[in-house]
């Protein structure tokens, strides 16, 4: 079964959010709070998963944050080391010092430079790639974009972090089979999509999108929704299918 991962974009105060990639920071202490007293203890992925092998993931959950913004080492950082809770950050190796211009119609939001990445490694935080430059690598991206969207952010962030990268993420969630592969051929451990992928599995992990609307209540009906969900699954009891998203259809929530 997949263990339940949460997935956040960036933590700040905010007038417009018209992709829903913000939550608030008095909102996400109170998110972390919630999960704290429900007896839950956020991780990155890769010890979640190491967990999950061992068979002691079962108050453990995924705390995962995409696109590498600066306010997730000024401001995410000093709020899980207050709950005593990790997570992985998902850093676009292309990008960093630079603003999320893939995201026009929304906020300029800083993203973290290398040494701030190299800083957040050393907190213990774990760094995934998100690609070069955020984009789809679902077809038609070339072979040898794919490959480079995939392999060089490894290698760029693993001499940033001073050690092995071995989760990714896949930007926007799109991915398909040739993309599946490329993480693989790569070497990664694991990748985590968005939402609830066709095929779940270590290399299109399921994740839950939380917003600055999740309160309490809202939290605790998605951690149910994903316990049905996995508990369906492992009863041999296929969902409707469902395809992956492209950058268009994915509507207002990005990754």
């Amino acid at each position: 079964m997949n263990p339940w991962i949460l997935m956040y974009h960036s933590v700040a105060d905010y007038e417009r959010d018209p992709y829903l990639v913000t939550v608030r920071p008095e909102r996400l202490d109170a998110q972390l709070t919630w999960l704290r007293r429900a007896g839950l203890v956020g991780v990155g992925v890769a010890d979640l998963l190491a967990a999950a092998r061992r068979g002691a993931a079962r108050r453990l959950v995924g705390l995962t944050f995409d696109d590498g913004y600066r306010d997730f080492a000024t401001t995410v950082v000093p709020l899980l080391r207050r709950h005593g809770f990790g997570a992985t950050v998902y850093v676009v190796a292309g990008r960093l010092g630079g603003h999320n211009d893939w995201d026009p119609d929304g906020e300029r939001k800083a993203l973290m430079t290398a040494d701030e990445v190299a800083a957040v490694a050393a907190e213990g935080i774990e760094v995934g790639a998100h690609g070069m430059a955020h984009v789809p690598l679902s077809a038609p991206i070339a072979g040898t974009d794919l490959a480079r969207e995939v392999a060089e952010s490894r290698h760029l962030l693993a001499d940033l972090a001073h050690r092995p990268v071995t989760g990714f993420c896949y930007p926007y969630g799109a991915h398909d089979e040739r993309a599946v592969a490329a993480v693989r051929a790569a070497g990664y451990d694991h990748a985590c999509a968005t939402g609830r992928p066709p095929v779940p599995g270590p290399l299109a992990l399921p994740r839950t999108y939380v917003g600055d609307r999740d309160g309490p209540p809202r939290l605790a009906a998605k951690w149910g929704r994903h316990a049905v969900a996995e508990g369906r699954e492992a009863a041999g009891v296929h969902r409707r299918p469902v395809r992956v998203p492209s950058p268009a259809a994915a509507g207002r929530v990005r990754s």
